[in-house]
């Protein structure tokens, strides 16, 4: 029997084919599901951690929200941190509540993570945290971050949270792989200067004094990503201020001063005319 000039057999191979592929295309999201809630539910801590930090690939899924939403209370800092910086990824405005809550947790790693996530999703309460990590004090009247104030402050926390981090911590490229190994267990600077960055869009004008403070750091890689602030802040008035940087006997801190001005001096000038 022939259908057209198509033999009936191959009509309804490619009928059953089509039958398949449809099923087919509906198992492996159940099957991923099911493979994601038990791992978010897994007894190993680790296990748990590494689930939650994959769900931040699933956005505009109220399922997954919710599992990132409930890891944020999980006895492990490991899996909180995961799930602070997944709801981040997934642009997850309505987590905004309990990523600030997040904030008065007693481990930095799940401090740090809620702030970067804030950030993403645009909520200010970000920069309490940059401030503190990098002044290492709060903004007077500020009393979110107040408990933590401690362990934002404590070089040795601050140097273990950056090198368990890596190069996930390093604020900009220019700064080359050398630098990057020279970093030690002991060293809070990458910590430090990512929040200097971070505090870039903070308007606070006490924030634009702490990044001009910061110029002046001990930390090379700090004074670099407090001008590369300071320039992305666009504000021509701290022009004086940075103007020394580029007289510093570092490279990367000497030519970021240097683009900093020209950059600035260039919008002052601007602005004149």
């Amino acid at each position: 029997m022939h259908i057209g000039k198509r033999p009936f057999w191959l009509t309804m191979l490619f009928f059953l084919v089509a039958c398949w592929q449809t099923g087919f295309a509906q198992v492996p999201k159940d099957v991923s599901w099911q493979t994601l809630s038990e791992g978010v539910r897994d007894k190993d801590a680790r296990t748990r951690a590494i689930a939650v930090r994959s769900l931040g690939l699933v956005t505009h899924d109220a399922a997954a929200e919710k599992q990132a939403l409930e890891s944020l209370k999980d006895p492990s800092p490991e899996v909180r941190i995961s799930a602070a910086t997944s709801l981040g990824l997934m642009k997850s405005k309505q987590s905004i509540p309990s990523l600030k809550e997040a904030l008065k947790d007693k481990n930095l790693g799940v401090i740090l993570a809620a702030a970067s996530s804030l950030r993403t999703l645009g909520d200010p309460s970000a920069y309490l945290v940059y401030y503190a990590v990098l002044t290492g004090e709060r903004k007077s009247g500020e009393g979110l971050v107040a408990e933590q104030k401690k362990a934002l402050s404590d070089p040795k926390k601050m140097a273990q949270i950056g090198f368990e981090q890596g190069i996930g911590f390093i604020p900009f490229a220019g700064i080359g792989l050398s630098a990057i190994k020279a970093f030690t267990p002991e060293d809070d600077s990458p910590v430090r200067a990512a929040a200097a960055v971070a505090l870039a869009a903070d308007p606070d004008p006490k924030t634009g004094e702490a990044l001009v403070h910061a110029v002046q750091d001990k930390s090379w890689i700090v004074r670099a990503a407090a001008l590369d602030a300071i320039a992305r802040r666009n504000d021509p008035v701290l022009i004086p201020e940075i103007m020394r940087a580029i007289n510093d006997e570092k490279a990367e801190v000497k030519y970021m001063a240097a683009a900093a001005v020209y950059h600035l001096s260039t919008l002052s000038a601007a602005k004149v005319n």
